[in-house]
């Protein structure tokens, strides 16, 4: 499948499979993140991977009781090493490069087989507590990773180019 594919293929999944994920496929999900580009390459983010299904549990009550978060085998919770770096720009850095990482890890999920949902509703201090961050870490997105239960659904809508794309 090309990149265009993986791109269209993408879809958030809220329904996982009971099948373990093979440490080597994992392996390569995260190593798509490892190459992701950040700011003069400082890779300020970690990946918690949980696995445990207790914690699972836990995890997806503190993300507002979205329970299928705890069906995945496992669910990556990226985190911020430096929030408070700021860009020349105004614009928090965390918000980039870990936003670039994900997506890179999403993508190459899809790419192995895998469904996975980007998750951003959830209580940040009871996340932190439960994945044990550091002072002054911050967790910016949990994403379950599994083998979809359900089909895809039928092609989405999405907002024509002329509505997203301008020229000065």
């Amino acid at each position: 499948m090309n990149i265009h594919e993986l791109i269209k293929t993408r879809r958030s999944v809220r329904a996982y499979q009971d099948k373990a994920i093979p440490e080597d496929v994992l392996e390569r999900v995260l190593e798509s993140a490892r190459w992701a580009p950040s700011a003069r390459n400082l890779q300020p983010y970690r990946f918690v991977l949980v696995k445990d299904e207790g914690q699972r549990r836990q995890l997806a009550a503190a993300a507002r009781e979205q329970m299928f978060i705890a069906q995945a085998p496992v669910v990556v919770v990226a985190v911020a090493t430096d929030p408070e770096r700021v860009f020349t720009c105004g614009v928090h850095g965390y918000a980039v490069d870990v936003s670039i990482a994900v997506d890179h890890l999403s993508l190459a999920a899809v790419g192995e087989g895998l469904g996975n949902c980007w998750i951003a509703a959830y209580d940040q201090e009871k996340v932190a507590e439960l994945v044990g961050l550091a002072e002054g870490e911050k967790v910016v997105v949990i994403m379950p990773l599994g083998y979809a239960a359900d089909e895809a659904p039928p092609d989405r809508e999405r907002k024509g180019l002329g509505k997203l794309v301008s020229e000065l």
